[in-house]
């Protein structure tokens, strides 16, 4: 069975992709199980140059074919910040922190101002093959205090006005319908039979 390696170690993530290349005879592996000790520095400055990065440099140290997500949110009247700092926002990967910076930034800003969106990135990369990317968004709103315990990251202060709900108050399944990361795993399923062949 062909092995498609998912570059993250966060096997959350990976049950998305096993969705999608399972019915297609894939074995979905990680990082983690593959790579665990490989590092790879994200210096792109948009969420396409970082998930190129990253899918190249994982295929052709393993010789397989790779997927690379690269994701966060960007916030209107920060100009797009935290963009692809997200993760780091505030420090190392600490998602409360992040939270408190981002809306102690918006503090005073109105709802009207506080449009952002949730962006991903996918790049697929393989030997002989050209890295192909696609890229979704999830359209919301920032709230000014959190609601919701599901998810991670900035769900709980991302508002989905077609749903009328925070991100963290969706359940998994109502997510994936509408997250960036689900849009954008949608529109690589679509263009997979091409780039495979």
């Amino acid at each position: 069975m062909q092995q498609v390696v998912i570059a993250t170690k966060n096997k959350g993530k990976a049950k998305d992709f096993e969705a999608l290349f399972t019915p297609l005879g894939f074995e979905v592996v990680t990082m983690f199980e593959v790579a665990p000790d490989m590092e790879i520095k994200e210096t792109g400055t948009t969420f396409e140059e970082n998930a190129i990065l990253k899918a190249e440099t994982l295929s052709s140290a393993l010789g397989k074919l790779v997927i690379a997500d690269d994701s966060g949110l960007a916030v209107d009247a920060l100009g797009g910040e935290p963009g692809v700092y997200s993760a780091r926002y505030a420090g190392d990967h600490d998602d409360e922190a992040n939270i408190v910076k981002v809306l102690e930034k918006l503090e005073g800003v109105p709802e009207a101002k506080r449009t952002a969106r949730f962006c991903c990135a996918l790049a697929i990369a393989g030997p002989n093959m050209e890295t192909f990317t696609v890229f979704g968004t999830c359209e919301g709103v920032i709230l000014t205090e959190k609601r919701g315990t599901n998810g991670f990251g900035y769900d709980p202060i991302f508002y989905v006005p077609e749903l009328g709900r925070a991100m963290a108050e969706l359940t998994p399944e109502e997510k994936g319908a509408i997250s960036h990361r689900g849009n954008a795993i949608r529109k690589l399923a679509e263009e997979l039979p091409n780039l495979l062949k």
